[in-house]
């Protein structure tokens, strides 16, 4: 097994950031254009277009912001846990800009924040592995406190979907990509920085069109 790539913290953080801004670049320059358009008189007549683009880019940056504050960021939230009806609530904000439809099945429970993020950045690559459309499922295993997290995407064939094994995903999440890592790879990456740090054992896989993606306390999975 190759060595686990180690990265200095800003190198880390440099590469978050380009990554956050990568998701923000296209809906703030749309919002920029939109502003332009109702701006310039001679463009009248496309000012309702335009603030129609305004809206859909708004609410694409505020659901791209608010998943990163809770999947890269410190938050705010007060103490160590956190609770999954928030995770929930910023989860079902995102895939209001995904093709993909949400199932959260998780109960209502707190769980410690650097978990949190783990679940947050797991649903991240879900979502990746149906990019035309389809069903991201989420839930939970096993009693509080050591719990599993399970994460299942499936696709429909006959309304032209596909799923599929987000690049290089399993070597990234190993902490050992052939190449190394770099800004378009962080975010696989930083989640298996997560599941490292919380002791949770990572499977990934896809068979028959489903990819299923789970978390495993280490404990658990070793006496399995």
């Amino acid at each position: 097994m190759a060595d686990i790539i180690e990265l200095k913290a800003t190198d880390l953080a440099a590469m978050l950031c380009s990554r956050v801004c990568h998701d923000l670049i296209n809906p703030v320059g749309a919002i920029g254009n939109g502003l332009e358009v109702l701006a310039d008189p001679s463009q009248a007549a496309m000012a309702d277009g335009a603030q129609e683009l305004i809206v859909n880019a708004t609410k694409q940056a505020r659901a791209k912001l608010e998943f990163a504050r809770l999947a890269y960021g410190a938050s705010s939230t007060a103490g160590v846990d956190f609770s999954t009806r928030e995770c929930e609530r910023v989860a079902q904000l995102y895939f209001e800009i995904e093709k993909a439809e949400l199932d959260w099945q998780v109960p209502m429970v707190m769980v410690p924040k650097h978990k949190a993020k783990l679940l947050m950045n797991m649903l991240l690559i879900a979502a990746m592995a149906v990019p035309r459309g389809g069903k991201v499922s989420v839930r939970f295993e096993g009693p509080e406190g050591n719990e599993r997290f399970v994460l299942v995407s499936t696709s429909d064939p006959e309304k032209r979907q596909k799923t599929l094994m987000p690049s290089g995903a399993e070597g990234l999440l190993s902490g050992a990509p052939e190449g190394g890592v770099d800004a378009r790879g962080i975010q696989p990456f930083y989640t298996g920085i997560l599941a490292r740090m919380t002791d949770m054992d990572l499977k990934i896989g896809i068979e028959n069109d489903v990819f299923e993606f789970s978390a495993t306390p280490k404990a658990v999975a070793a006496a399995a």
